[in-house]
């Protein structure tokens, strides 16, 4: 009998390891706090994405963070999260989502702060905050829940994060809340709700 991958999360997985390995890497390098070293390594970096056309780095920042606290927050946001959407919008719409909401967020961001800013970014926080938006999509297409997850409970993480982000310095808030409207708009387009009712129902009637 052949394993069943259809509800097994295994891209949320792929792309939390992917971090992981990034991240050692870029410590076995050289430092992931090292400005210099991550711009190098492809952080974004507006003059070289816009003058010098080196557009890969709204991807490779996704991948890439500055320090083993900016890492492990992320990555027990997207474990505890991820999941939910992957099973709910499948493999490739999940993955599909969540490289938009990374590189839409960055390319938004660094748009607002000009071709000539010298401010560096990284990080999956545009995409994460995409996938909690995308969740919350899909909670309100449910009529207020999803699996274990409510419309209540997304939305005091979501608060709770922007007011954190909002009160540190060095955080990019506008990829945040960037991250969060595309992947709320994109949950829209790509979440169908389970036709189990309608299942049920067909299944009825076939027994008559």
């Amino acid at each position: 009998m052949g394993y069943d991958f259809r509800n097994k999360s295994y891209i949320n997985g792929i792309l939390i390891a992917l971090n992981v390995i990034t991240f050692l890497y870029l410590e076995i390098a050289g430092s992931s706090q090292d400005i210099l070293f991550m711009v190098q390594s492809g952080a974004v970096f507006a003059p070289a994405v816009v003058y010098e056309k080196e557009y890969y780095r709204l991807l490779t920042a996704v991948f890439m963070h500055f320090g083993i606290n900016h890492i492990i927050n992320n990555m027990i946001v997207l474990f505890a999260l991820g999941d939910h959407l992957e099973r709910a919008l499948g493999h490739v719409k999940y993955l599909i989502l969540y490289l938009i909401c990374g590189v839409g967020s960055n390319l938004i961001s660094m748009l607002l702060n000009g071709p000539d800013s010298m401010v560096v970014s990284a990080g999956a926080s545009g995409a994460i905050f995409g996938v909690t938006g995308g969740l919350i999509s899909a909670v309100i297409i449910n009529r207020g829940r999803l699996e274990d997850l409510s419309f209540k409970q997304l939305a005091v993480m979501v608060a709770l994060s922007l007011y954190l982000g909002f009160t540190e310095h060095g955080v990019d808030n506008t990829a945040h809340v960037a991250g969060l409207l595309i992947g709320i708009l994109l949950g829209m387009m790509l979440y169908r709700k389970p036709r189990k009712d309608v299942d049920r129902r067909e299944n009825y009637y076939e027994g008559f």
